[in-house]
């Protein structure tokens, strides 16, 4: 800055101390703390101020709404979709949704192994109506999980929206897991102990399509919908609500917590399959905590040590196939395709 320039705040015509005008103040002011006419954008979490918020969209209110609109109108589409698709293949969906019933009805000797029809319209109602509506919620889940997505990206900043892929697949598997696991493991031990609680005090069982279908599907749903767990931690990780270390502290009220949502979805009182039920969810639980942990490495910029995990991995699985190896040449122990999957 040169001397005219210096000398703009004079106000002593006798020469004295200069005195800064109000305008070179602010000026001054706005330099040394990041001022001016365009704001600055504000500190990212990690610390580190870059352009990306100007990649984010600014919405009104009345835009969210219309965002929100065409979301679930897509949404409700894709699901329009693949209640087309079920519908043509509803025989084949229904001989896949009975073949727990069939199984569990053969095992307690049932005979003939079938459901009962009550009512003229229960079989249009099931096989027709309900049965493809809940199939297409299944179909469709990884195209609601992207509308979802695509709704709460735009308030993202660009590294948080390459989640996008790994959410939609890891979300959709878990529900899907859930499902296939609900199906060929609690849903069938659950049924054949059901069922086969009267037949030593002379009660033949007899089970409507309707009573049948209305179990099967709150056990199938609530189950996919509890294996959503590790998501479901890792976006509170995400959004700083909680960490992996608070977790930790508390983990004995989650599982807590685990073995009453377990005692409630699982459909029969027993222990056995509630067990079933609440180590897998445990197991999951935790895994939900090393993904939020990994997110916190790379939001500190460090790594997590892979190469040295997979070797103990590597050990681990080769002392447990020398003790399977063992244990079938030495002790006659064989695998069967059926609880308890050992026998000698």
């Amino acid at each position: 800055m040169d001397s005219s320039e210096g000398n703009k705040g004079q106000e002593s015509p006798g020469g004295g101390s200069l005195i800064p005008s109000p305008q070179k103040a602010i000026e001054k002011a706005k330099r040394r703390f990041g001022g001016g006419g365009r704001g600055v954008p504000p500190l990212r979490p990690d610390g580190n101020s870059d352009d990306e918020e100007e990649h984010m969209l600014r919405m009104s209110f009345l835009e969210h709404l219309e965002e929100l609109r065409t979301r679930l109108i897509r949404a409700l589409i894709g699901v329009g979709v693949a209640f087309g698709v079920s519908l043509t293949f509803s025989n084949q969906l229904w001989d896949f949704v009975r073949q727990p019933a069939l199984q569990a009805l053969t095992t307690l000797h049932i005979n003939p192994p079938d459901l009962v029809q009550i009512s003229p319209m229960e079989g249009f109602t099931i096989i027709w109506f309900k049965l493809p509506v809940v199939c297409s919620i299944f179909l469709s889940f990884p195209w609601l999980l992207y509308q979802v997505w695509a709704f709460v990206s735009p308030g993202l900043y660009k590294k948080e929206r390459r989640f996008a892929v790994p959410f939609i697949l890891t979300s959709a598997g878990l529900f899907l897991a859930g499902g296939f696991f609900a199906y060929f493991v609690i849903f069938r031990y659950g049924l054949t102990f059901l069922l086969g609680i009267g037949l030593t005090e002379g009660v033949r069982p007899m089970v409507s399509i309707t009573e049948y279908f209305d179990l099967f599907v709150n056990v199938m749903l609530g189950v996919s919908v509890v294996f959503e767990l590790p998501i479901i931690i890792f976006f509170l990780t995400l959004l700083r609500i909680v960490t992996p270390g608070f977790l930790i502290r508390h983990s004995r009220y989650a599982i807590l917590i685990i073995f009453i949502i377990a005692a409630v979805v699982t459909p029969t009182p027993d222990v056995f399959n509630m067990m079933l039920f609440a180590l897998p969810m445990c197991l999951l639980f935790y895994v939900g905590i090393f993904a939020g942990y990994l997110l916190i490495l790379r939001r500190e910029g460090r790594k997590f040590p892979w190469q040295k995990v997979f070797m103990i991995g590597l050990v681990v699985l080769f002392v447990l196939g020398i003790s399977l190896y063992l244990a079938i040449t030495r002790h006659a122990i064989r695998l069967v395709p059926h609880w308890p999957f050992f026998l000698r």
